[in-house]
């Protein structure tokens, strides 16, 4: 399960770049890690606060330290903090929030474009004249972009008219009104920017939080709470380098790889930050600690494991849990994937670790992700285990939540399910450069079928639970195309995705929380068809068994609001939309594919008002 990994200290001497400017030297680039202790982000219980259900959260630009061997960094910050506050709240205690656009001054980022040729996870951009390197260009717009800003509640069942909507950003001086009744069950979720075409470079400056939801049930198993309860919040970023010394100034520079298809890549970054502190260190005491672990990345994945800090083995599933996915508990404690806990985009975890049982030690939570977007450096958190025995109350419980129930189809999944087909398309063969989301329409008329296959906009493929080929048309592809799922309030969806190829999607739905019913997984050999003007793509299915609980890890089959589908993969989710009406979105996590546009609106409304319309 451990990955060796290089852990020696580097001095901050540097490299010489193509120009002789002095460059800190990878993988540290200058920081000492584990050297500054692990921040807790300011915490907001507005029903604690006589009786008050009303908060208002105000953006402003603020200046914090990464690191303590750093200047200041400016960035914008949710009442001033990076990250911003939690949010914690009961369940169906509704909180009304004011979310106030204070924003002053210039975007608090720098943003190129590298030739895809390693450059991207160096820090820094410009040679000693202070002129860009040679394949390194700045990203025209992106300074004179205003501070427009909205804010969305990941995970929140909430009506159409509070969920942020991108297209509803507001510029300074304005407010976003919403209300949450927080009628769910105890989740970790998260609230951060989603404004149109540009919620990546917003949340890069630092506009997001956790909003955590409890209940009743929660407080029964009297986990791990107060400093015993940790907010995690996972995030990467790249720095401006001063051309002339050759040392990490602090600005943060927003430095994108060019893809060789034409299409930039997502920003991954050298330096991964925990509440905002590059490499922290966390003193904890013997005994049991819940971790409320969220991976607010732009785009990378995190395969999280434990390693000792002197590279001895740590068993993780020797000492820590899982009790809880995106939308709540799972009903037992559950043991950790043997590769690490992963985390894509906007995924959390809710974890138990008894430190107890690593008493005097200091292990480091690392990635040991192989993905090619890895950092230089695997290593996110050092937790130092404190050498003496603390008494404790707290033994691990055989159950977590006895609300739970799982959904399978032709037991718990009712029959009245709507299905919904989503490709999820490449780069390159949807007619533009950037990936997509398809919208699909079932073709039964054999008469309304393309002369041949492949064909533009139609996709075929054979059913392996039936094998019957079904043939399906594309709908919508774009967000400006418009609503084309509408769905009755109350009603049970199952969303199929076809993942034609590229890399992970973590895709989102807003509104219903939905557990994945079957992985498949496609062979590239003739299973689907596709045909644009200038690409086919072609595949064949290998499908897993009938669908059971077995095929999934058992990790993912709780509740979840976003969810990992992988090249080459035919996944099921089902959730029940019966929390909220009106228009909603679902989209790639990855923040640059939502804004370059895999992103769709669906619409939520009563089934009278369905039945009057036809």
């Amino acid at each position: 399960m451990a990955r060796q990994v290089n852990r020696d200290a580097v001095d901050d001497t540097g490299d010489p770049d193509l120009d002789g400017a002095p460059q800190p030297a990878a993988p540290h680039f200058g920081l000492t890690k584990f050297l500054d202790p692990l921040p807790i982000p300011p915490v907001l219980r507005p029903h604690a606060w006589w009786h008050r259900d009303e908060i208002t959260i105000t953006a402003t630009r603020a200046e914090v330290r990464l690191h303590s061997q750093l200047p200041p960094t400016a960035v914008w910050a949710y009442n001033g903090a990076f990250p911003g506050p939690t949010i914690d709240v009961h369940r169906d205690r509704t909180l009304r929030l004011s979310w106030t656009n204070g924003i002053t001054g210039r975007f608090p980022l720098v943003a190129v474009r590298a030739a895809a040729d390693g450059a991207v996870h160096r820090p820094g951009y410009r040679d000693a004249r202070g002129e860009p390197l040679p394949g390194i260009s700045e990203l025209t717009g992106v300074a004179d972009l205003p501070a427009w800003q909205v804010v969305h509640l990941h995970g929140s069942a909430t009506d159409g008219g509070d969920d942020g909507g991108g297209q509803n950003a507001v510029l300074p001086g304005h407010s976003q009104l919403t209300e949450h009744r927080n009628h769910q069950q105890a989740a970790t979720l998260w609230y951060h920017d989603q404004a149109r075409e540009i919620a990546a470079l917003n949340v890069h400056t630092g506009l997001a939080g956790l909003y955590l939801v409890r209940d009743d049930e929660e407080a029964r198993l009297r986990l791990p709470s107060g400093e015993h309860e940790l907010p995690l919040i996972i995030t990467d970023r790249n720095l401006d380098v001063d051309p002339a010394t050759g040392r990490l100034t602090g600005q943060l520079l927003y430095k994108i790889a060019a893809g060789e298809d034409g299409v930039d890549a997502p920003f991954t970054g050298p330096f991964t930050l925990v509440n905002g502190v590059i490499w922290p260190h966390s003193e904890v005491e013997a005994r049991w600690y819940r971790l409320r672990l969220l991976n607010a990345s732009n785009a990378r994945c995190y395969a999280l494991n434990l390693i000792d800090a002197e590279d001895r083995a740590v068993n993780h599933n020797a000492v820590a849990r899982q009790i809880g996915t995106d939308g709540g508990l799972l009903p037992a404690p559950t043991a950790l994937p043997e590769d690490g806990l992963v985390l894509a985009p906007g995924e959390r975890a809710d974890v138990l670790i008894d430190f107890g049982a690593l008493r005097g030690r200091s292990v480091v939570l690392t990635n040991t992700s192989t993905e090619p977007d890895s950092a230089p450096e695997p290593d996110v958190l050092e937790f130092r285990v404190r050498d003496r025995a603390t008494h404790e109350a707290f033994r691990l419980p055989e159950a977590i939540s006895t609300s739970y129930y799982r959904l399978l189809r032709g037991s718990t999944l009712p029959e009245d399910q709507q299905h919904v087909w989503i490709a999820l398309v490449p780069p390159g063969s949807s007619g533009d450069g950037a990936p997509q989301l398809w919208e699909l329409a079932e073709v039964t008329d054999p008469a309304r079928l393309p002369a041949r296959f492949p064909a533009d906009g139609w996709i075929q493929l054979t059913d392996p639970e039936t094998g019957l080929v079904r043939s399906f048309t594309r709908v919508a592809r774009r967000f400006e195309d418009g609503v084309g799922v509408v769905v009755n309030a109350g009603r049970w969806v199952v969303w199929h995705l076809l993942h034609l190829g590229g890399p992970v999607h973590p895709v989102h739905i807003h509104l219903a929380a939905f557990q994945a019913l079957s992985r498949r997984h496609l062979d590239a050999r003739g299973f689907v068809t596709v045909g644009t003007d200038d690409t086919v793509i072609s595949g064949t299915a290998e499908p897993l068994p009938r669908p059971e609980p077995g095929e999934l890890d058992p990790n993912e089959q709780g509740w979840k609001d976003t969810i990992r589908v992988r090249a080459g993969e035919w996944l099921s989710v089902a959730g029940r939309v019966s929390q909220g009406t009106g228009a909603f979105a679902y989209h790639c996590q990855v923040l640059e594919h939502a804004d370059a546009g895999m992103l769709r609106p669906f619409l939520v409304r009563p089934a009278e008002v369905s039945a009057l319309r036809g």
